[in-house]
Parts: structure tokens; sequence; C-alpha cells
């Protein structure tokens, strides 16, 4: 057991590896929302189902989600992060495989890979909200999810000058092999995420864990398997919560480099817009962590969703101009950051002991299916209708999530998981 006077180092120093990860993860995910669409074309895909590329990926991100949160609840955070890394590694070589050889198949198997990756890495941030008592839970998963600016500015640094104005595939499979770069050494970096983030939440003062006077009775979810806990109160609005920041994101997200290339843009260009939107997700967390813990979780969810609704209706006008589509996807960005850490650490505070990973793998599946059916869909129809249609099919669940959640009632908190 830790000794509670080295509680606080050792939860400071799991933190900084846990933002490391994801600085790495999200090189790599600028590089497959960047280039993978480019890649599919490049090894015979049509134009017009370009957002399979994505969609693959994100598909495989939802499932890996769920299987990585209870493998990470059974085994800990460490061999499961490690894992999710060697499959990305193992998924950026077969891209680079696919784009120089004009190979579909490989091409696609190294997008699932990406995605096993993305979803399994993604989960750092339970690791993060298990060392913390619940009132500091939102701050501390905003510290780690801001690691990923780091990626985001690092990525457009190297990819940029890798591909250039070149879209040949060798010029493709050149990126691919600096994004390999970027999950081996986040497999170096996973590996030193010691001591087990469940040791440290199990050695948390129990002062600490005292509920506020608003708290409930808690049910017995402990031993209950995922359809009685999802169904535990508050949890459907939180779940829904980030269904619909992940649909709308990633649907602008993922289709913003498509559409900028149906406008003469040359294709390069989409890292700098990439980069500013990475940089509205994550670069303000330190403040948005204070920000939930001042407004509370349902209206930062609801604020959130309702400026993530706004700033994707706005790329319709925005996508002539480089700068822009940097501003409004920075503002997409920037309300998902605020309604996706309000709904983590909602269902982190409503989840059993112990399963904090599974629930919130399982909300990450939601979120990815969704949005990985929204991106074909899309493809679909940046090709027959043009950009409105992405930046209003962006914006309709998140708006509708946001007038469902505002209006449903408030659910106190399960005393043994904490108060908001």
């Amino acid at each position: 057991m830790i000794g509670e006077r080295d509680l606080s180092a050792a939860a400071r120093r799991n933190l900084v590896v846990l933002a490391a990860s994801m600085a790495t993860l999200y090189a790599m995910i600028e590089l497959v929302f960047g280039v993978s669409a480019l890649t599919f074309e490049q090894g015979g895909g049509s134009e017009a189902l370009a957002g399979v590329a994505p969609g693959i990926f994100l598909a495989c991100a939802a499932f890996a989600a769920l299987a990585a949160g209870r493998a990470m609840d059974r085994y800990g955070p460490r061999p499961v992060l490690a894992a999710g890394f060697a499959a990305g590694l193992a998924g950026c070589l077969l891209a680079a495989l696919g784009a120089d050889r004009g190979a579909l198949a490989p091409a696609l198997l190294g997008f699932a890979l990406t995605g096993v990756t993305t979803g399994t890495v993604l989960l750092s941030r339970a690791a993060a909200a298990e060392m913390y008592p619940p009132e500091r839970r939102p701050r501390a998963i905003a510290l780690v999810l801001f690691g990923a600016v780091f990626g985001a500015l690092l990525g457009p640094l190297v990819f940029g000058p890798l591909l250039g104005d070149d879209e040949s595939g060798s010029a493709i499979a050149l990126t691919w092999l600096g994004g390999a770069g970027f999950m081996a050494a986040g497999l170096v970096v996973a590996w030193r995420l010691r001591p087990d983030p469940r040791e440290i939440g199990r050695a948390l003062p129990a002062g600490e864990e005292e509920p506020g006077p608003a708290a409930a009775p808690v049910p017995e979810y402990e031993s209950a398997g995922l359809r009685m806990i999802v169904s535990a109160p508050g949890v459907p609005a939180a779940l829904l919560a980030v269904l619909a920041s992940w649909a709308g994101m990633v649907t602008a997200m993922s289709l913003v480099g498509s559409a900028l290339a149906d406008h003469g843009h040359e294709h390069n260009a989409v890292f700098p817009v990439l980069a500013a939107h990475f940089v509205g997700m994550f670069a303000f967390f330190a403040v948005v962590g204070r920000v939930i813990e001042r407004l509370g979780r349902v209206r930062s969810i609801v604020t959130g969703l309702l400026f993530l609704g706004a700033s994707s209706v706005t790329l319709v006008a925005a996508v002539e101009q480089i700068h822009l589509a940097a501003l409004v996807l920075f503002g997409v960005g920037l309300g998902w950051s605020l309604s996706f850490v309000a709904a983590t650490a909602e269902l982190s505070d409503r989840a059993p002991a112990g399963r904090q990973a599974t629930l919130i793998g399982f909300a990450d599946l939601l979120g990815d299916l969704s949005g990985a059916g929204l991106v074909v869909a899309g493809g679909f129809a940046l090709h027959e209708l043009g950009v409105a249609a992405i930046g209003v099919g962006a914006a309709v669940l998140p708006l509708l999530a946001a007038i469902w959640i505002a209006r449903a009632p408030a659910r106190p908190v399960p005393a043994a998981s904490g108060a908001d």
C-alpha cells in the first residue's frame, strides 16, 4: 500500500505519464483524420466512399473502448494502455504499406488497428479519475486530456513537411511512418505508469470520499451487470452527452479535409485546421475543469453541447477560408471539451467502485459508433450535397441532446461515489 504522504506525489507522476500518452495518441489521431481518406483513395477506394476510412477507425475505437474498459478494471491500466499503443504501431505500419503499394486491404486493417489504439488510450481519463476524490475528478481528467494539445501542435510540424504538396503513395506512406514513431513513443511512456492508479484510489483517506448532504443511498450495483449500471439514475443523460459530443465533433472533424479539398485548398492545409481544432479541444482544460466545478456537471454539459452545435453550423460559411475554417473547428473543439469532460466526470461519480473504466468505455462505444455512422453517411452527403450537409448534420444531435438534458430532472449522486 502507498503511504498517505506519498499519495499526492504518486498521483501527480501518473498524471504526467497519462498526459504524455494522450500527446502521442493525438498526434496519431491528427494523422488519421488528415490522410486516411486520401490513403483510402490511393488504395483504389471511391471518393464518394471517403468517409469509410474514418468510419472504420471510429467503429473499431468504439468496440475496443468497451473491451479495454473491462480489461482495465480487471488488470489495471498499464498493460492495457501498452497493448493499445502496440496495436497503433502495427496499424500505422500497415497503413504505410497500403499507401505505398496502392493496396486497400492493409490500409483498412491499419485504420482498424489505429482505432483500437484510440478506444484504448482514451481511457487514460478513467485511470486519472480513479486517483482522486469526486470533487477533484473534473480537473484531473482535464489535465490528462490537456496533454493532447502537445500532440496536436506536433502533428503539423511533423506530418505537414512529410506530405507537403505531394499526394503520391510514397509521400502518404512517409507520414504514416511518422505516426508509427509516435506510437512507439507512447508504448514506452505507458509502461512507466506506476503505481497502479487503482492502488492510489484505494489508499485515499476515507474522509475525502464523504458525500455531500444531497447524496442518495447507494444502490447495489457493485455486482450488477452493465445493463443495470447504465440504467442507474443520472447515467442515461451522461451517456447521451458523451454520444452527442463525440458524434457532432467527429462528423465535423473527419470530413473537413475533404470539404477543404473540394473548395480548392491544398490537402496539407488540413493539418493547421485540425491543429486549431485540437487546441480548442485540449488547450483550455486547466480552465475547463474549474468551470465545470463552478457551474456543475449538467450546466456544463448543456453549455458545451450548445456551443458545439452552433460552431458546426457556421462551418458552412467558413470553409472557403482556411483561417475561418480553423476558427470554426476551434469552436467545435472547445464546446466538445466542456461537455465531454463534464459527462466523463458524471459517469465516474455514478459508476460503482471498480467499474469506472467499464462504464466510461461503454460511453465511448456509443459515441464512436454514432460518430462512425455519421461520418460514413457524411461522406455521401458531402459528395452529393456539399458542406452544408456536414455542418447541419454535425449540429443536430448535440443541439437536441442539450435540450433534452436541460429539461431532464436532476438526479442525486450515489453516496459511495460522491456528490457533484
